[in-house]
């Protein structure tokens, strides 16, 4: 059906709003950074009025932002990358193996996204606390318990939507390979998983980006050594007065390692995003 002109004409100015309204809040944030604090806390001009870089050399200084920002990829590196191994064999056992109850577990498995975070938070400190007095390991305030909880949240996640990927490959692959000599282990090792890259890169990439953001449970089982960035930008706000420019030139940078990765994987995002589509 052919588009006509004043549909064209609709589709800019709606398109053109929602940049707008997404890219202004982000503009805000950029050319605050570039500001004194003193011009911060006046009233808003679009330009800064004397521009400057101190809040980008401060900011290290203010707070102990390198620390929050080594916890932060520790915690989200290891936490995604565990969660993606289990989540690849789990999910291949679920779109490949047959066994008595199959399909109820993948029913529970999706069921775990119908609850909210909040609901889990005091459920895992108390097991965490029951932990910690019974066998002497602590969880609370360390990596560990922070990357148990995250792996908590993303591997049913990871699981479910890790399903579909493999349930679109051909069993005759893994046959072919199995005919020529290999084992399941080695058609899923050899075959399978090279061409389910892009969608575990996919899956990768949303599990990153959601411990990166978090901030429920970074909140509560953290401490002040392993604290993250979500949580450490608050710092930044004491009983005087708030850093906003160093504040905003902070989120600039912490924003940096996320669209690194991004631009990285774009590629094998789209093919994800786009094989995950057409499944």
């Amino acid at each position: 059906m052919r588009e006509t002109l004043s549909f064209k004409a609709v589709r800019a100015v709606v398109l053109t709003v929602i940049t707008g309204i997404v890219l202004l809040p982000l503009y805000v944030v950029l050319v605050s950074s570039f500001k004194p604090l003193r011009d911060v806390s006046g009233p808003f001009t679009w330009l800064p009025e004397t521009f400057t870089i101190e809040p980008y050399i401060q900011m290290w200084s203010t707070i102990p932002l390198a620390k929050y920002l080594f916890n932060s990829l520790i915690v989200t590196t290891l936490s995604t990358a565990l969660a993606l191994v289990i989540a690849v064999l789990a999910a291949f056992a679920l779109a490949r193996l047959r066994w008595r109850g199959q399909r109820s577990f993948s029913l529970l498995v999706l069921s775990t996204q119908m609850f909210p975070g909040i609901l889990f938070l005091l459920p895992l400190y108390l097991i965490f606390t029951q932990i910690q007095r019974t066998i002497g390991i602590q969880l609370n305030g360390n990596y560990a318990g922070l990357i148990i909880t995250y792996m908590t949240f993303s591997v049913p996640f990871a699981t479910w939507m890790l399903m579909g990927f493999f349930a679109s490959i051909p069993d005759e692959l893994e046959e072919a390979a199995m005919i020529d000599g290999t084992t399941r282990l080695g058609a899923f090792l050899r075959v399978v998983l090279p061409v389910v890259r892009p969608g575990i890169v996919a899956v990768g990439v949303f599990t990153f980006l959601n411990g990166w953001g978090e901030v429920l449970f970074a909140s509560v089982l953290t401490t002040s050594d392993t604290r993250t960035l979500a949580v450490g930008l608050q710092a930044f706000s004491s009983q005087v007065d708030v850093r906003w420019n160093e504040m905003m030139a902070a989120s600039i940078v912490i924003s940096l390692p996320v669209l690194i990765a991004f631009l990285l994987v774009q590629r094998h995002l789209v093919q994800g995003l786009a094989a995950g589509a057409v499944k």
